[in-house]
């Protein structure tokens, strides 16, 4: 058997000026294995994803503006912080991003949820949105978009687009897995917004899926591939 070519690209590097985290934990790692896992099935699938979600969001929110206030405990007075008081857009790509709205919801239960439908082409890569659904004055709020996996960035800059245009200022992103493509036309389109992954793969294959990754995560969640109820 002829031995495999060396791979002798170098590492994906960051762009020094996108506001871009990688977050890392054992914990993360071991989570994020079992997800990739191709003997994951769909339930097992979505609680991962949740979980992962729940973790990923506890960081973003890592630097979230506080404000004191007081209060009484059975025994005494109490001076602590609570969250500032404003609002949050959270914003899943439809189909997949829908599996990571809950967790975000249980950390943050008073943020407003938004839609945005959308599907791509698969031989143009065009995407084409169907449904839009934003709160009155979006303006008003700061976006929390969520999509487990950023692959080419044509749907996640589409969308980014649609906020922009919306009068929305602070956008955050929130994605699983990301590719250096997807990064990269991201990059070039919206480098003013905030994103958050937990891990940067190799490359997409001619398909456009994230190598390694994790296959296609809308059919993975929802069993719309080879997953039946018997």
């Amino acid at each position: 058997m002829p031995e495999a070519a060396e791979d002798n690209r170098q590492p994906y590097e960051i762009p020094k000026d996108f506001d871009i985290r990688i977050i890392s934990h054992p914990v993360i790692s071991h989570k994020l294995t079992h997800l990739r896992s191709d003997k994951t099935e769909p339930p097992e699938f979505r609680r991962l994803l949740s979980e992962l979600t729940y973790l990923l969001t506890y960081e973003t929110m890592r630097t979230a503006p506080v404000e004191k206030i007081v209060v009484k405990t059975p025994l005494a007075r109490y001076e602590g912080v609570a969250l500032a008081r404003k609002k949050i857009l959270v914003i899943p790509i439809m189909r997949a991003g829908l599996g990571m709205v809950d967790a975000v919801l249980e950390l943050l239960p008073m943020a407003c949820v938004g839609h945005i439908g959308m599907y791509r082409d698969e031989q143009t890569l065009e995407v084409h949105v169907y449904y839009t659904k934003l709160p009155e004055e979006p303006h008003h709020f700061e976006a929390l978009v969520l999509d487990p996996m950023l692959a080419t960035g044509h749907t996640l800059s589409t969308a980014i687009d649609i906020l922009k245009s919306s009068g929305v200022k602070s956008i955050t992103v929130e994605t699983i897995i990301s590719a250096p493509e997807g990064i990269n036309y991201i990059y070039y389109r919206h480098k003013d917004i905030k994103l958050y992954t937990l891990a940067i793969d190799k490359e997409l294959n001619p398909r456009n899926f994230i190598l390694p990754g994790l296959g296609d995560a809308g059919d993975r969640l929802y069993g719309t591939d080879k997953w039946s109820i018997l």
